[in-house]
């Protein structure tokens, strides 16, 4: 096989489970933050953050280099390279910026794709927006707070919501239960 082929083979086959997962996704078709019941919030739900206006230098200043290009250049990591893919304890999943609440670990579950994966956010966390950068329509979500991408939600997850939000690690931080979570970022 020569080296065309052999990376033409190569980004074939990164790009089938993609393609494969969105094929319920019609053009028109945006999925919303399904709303999560407060049973779901490891921690106390905080209070209404107003959004950010946080310029991309000052992020730059707060992130490391690939945490700002995943968060704030809607990049995405490689799969199966975040630990919090073996993360099992109870806790909540915070946007890495801001440091919003974006996920209880009671919603994550192993989707075998190589991304964090939940089958809800806490309710009122992220935005949601139609992404086309693959030729085909995503939903991709991102932080209600600071707008850091966060990852893209697909119709092939477990019930109860037949979702699955497809995380980057690198976006988000996780807190244990019964230890205090940060200070959001101002």
């Amino acid at each position: 096989m020569d080296r065309r082929a052999f990376l033409r083979h190569l980004t074939w086959a990164s790009l089938a489970p993609a393609a494969l997962s969105v094929s319920a996704c019609s053009p028109s078709h945006s999925t919303p933050p399904v709303s999560a019941p407060d049973s779901l919030w490891v921690h106390a739900p905080p209070e209404a953050a107003p959004a950010l206006q946080t310029s991309k230098e000052q992020w730059r200043t707060l992130l490391s280099a690939d945490e700002y290009r995943i968060l704030f250049e809607a990049d995405t990591e490689p799969p199966g390279s975040s630990p919090l893919l073996e993360e099992t304890r109870t806790g909540t999943y915070l946007c890495a910026a801001c440091r919003l609440p974006l996920f209880s670990s009671k919603t994550k579950y192993k989707s075998g794709t190589g991304w964090p994966s939940f089958w809800a956010p806490l309710e009122g966390q992220v935005d949601t927006k139609r992404d086309m950068k693959l030729g085909y329509p995503r939903t991709e979500y991102h932080c209600r707070r600071c707008g850091g991408h966060q990852g893209h939600v697909f119709e092939d997850g477990p019930e109860p919501t037949g979702l699955r939000y497809c995380n980057n690690g690198l976006a988000l931080t996780f807190v244990p239960a019964g230890k205090p979570l940060p200070s959001p970022r101002t």
